[in-house]
């Protein structure tokens, strides 16, 4: 029996058919990853009375989570990108928050740089982590905020809502920025966040300034709104042996309350970290704040000590040691993490774990 013109007509475009659909496969793709990290830590002064407290926590080194992110490919050098992405809590199994607080954006990236739209993290965090001895660690880390004890954490915004975020680079020049709408009716300006930054690369040395503001709302009262900024300035250099880091914050709020002080501070770190052989990393670290527009004898200006082993047992798993130490000045409280508050003038913590990525 003779085939059809149908049958024919098919046969001949389905291999056609087969390998445009594998073109199309090839030109877009979706990847599920995150990074779980988990370890044991012991801290001291972890309540009123003054006890220690032994704890399973979740990210030492890290913050856990997971994620989803693809592209397209538009033709012509241009993208089409997606990222969703939530916080995992270890020790609980439970959600860090909303189920994607970290990362929701889709947007953009070309030859002329990339553009996304949702909630990301901020211009600002994305170069000053890069500038961090410990690379923005849960425990122990001041590089993004101080401590969690104060009455202010004279810290950066790490993510923004309603974004708009920019990102280019230029030869050895990167830079970027990012705005967070307020969505306030009446006033574009009450609650807008927005930052600017850019950093300049050759061989083994960096250098990185950023800056940002986030406005709150206008009070009937006087007119004002509250206004925080923070600038940053950081170097690195790094060979294959060693790599040395520093950086410093200048923060300040200004108060719109009638009657009320501005909040004012400063915060340098250093660190240094060897190589001691492919796998393992030894880093030391030093933050300190430097408190400013308060009474006499009452600033606190915590400063905080960190050492920290790492030991690579592959491309993908690490294990870690970290031991740190923070005091206050003037009676003041004091705390180790960004997150949790310390309950006396100083404060010791052990901290070790496992993170793999995936």
């Amino acid at each position: 029996m003779k085939p059809s013109v149908l049958t024919l007509a098919l046969a001949a475009a389905l291999p056609a058919a087969l390998a445009a659909s594998g073109a199309a496969q090839a030109q877009s793709s979706v990847q599920v990853y995150g990074l779980i990290d988990a370890g044991v830590d012991y801290t001291t002064n972890a309540n009123a009375a003054g006890d220690s407290a032994t704890r399973v926590i979740s990210g030492g080194k890290n913050t856990s989570r997971w994620g989803l992110r693809g592209t397209e490919d538009l033709g012509g050098g241009l993208k089409a990108v997606f990222g969703l992405e939530g916080g995992v809590l270890m020790d609980t199994g439970a959600a860090d928050g909303a189920l994607f607080k970290r990362q929701a954006y889709v947007g953009l990236d070309g030859s002329y740089g990339r553009v996304v739209i949702g909630r990301s993290f901020t211009t600002t965090y994305d170069f000053v982590i890069l500038f961090d001895p410990l690379g923005y660690a849960p425990n122990y880390s001041w590089a993004t905020s101080s401590n969690a004890t104060g009455t202010s954490r004279y810290g950066m915004t790490t993510a923004f809502d309603n974004l708009v975020k920019y990102a280019g680079k230029s030869g050895d020049f990167k830079y970027g920025a990012s705005i967070g709408l307020g969505e306030q009716a009446g006033s574009s300006a009450d609650s807008r966040k927005y930052a600017v930054a850019g950093s300049w690369t050759r061989g083994g040395f960096a250098a990185m300034a950023a800056y940002e503001q986030i406005n709150a709302n206008t009070l009937a009262g006087t007119g004002r709104r509250d206004e925080t900024t923070a600038f940053h300035a950081a170097v690195d250099y790094r060979n294959a042996a060693m790599r040395l880091t520093g950086g410093v914050r200048d923060y300040t709020l200004e108060a719109a309350k009638a009657g009320t002080p501005d909040v004012r501070a400063t915060t340098w770190w250093g660190g240094a970290s060897w190589y001691a052989t492919p796998a393992l990393t030894l880093t030391g670290a030093v933050y300190y704040v430097n408190v400013k527009n308060v009474a006499a004898n009452t600033d606190a200006d915590p400063v905080m000590y960190v050492a920290r082993g790492l030991y690579a047992l592959s491309k993908r798993t690490d294990l870690y040691v970290a031991a740190a130490y923070a005091k206050a000045d003037n009676g003041k409280l004091v705390g180790l993490s960004r997150d949790d508050a310390g309950f006396g003038t100083t404060q010791k913590g052990l901290t070790a774990g496992i993170q793999h990525r995936f």
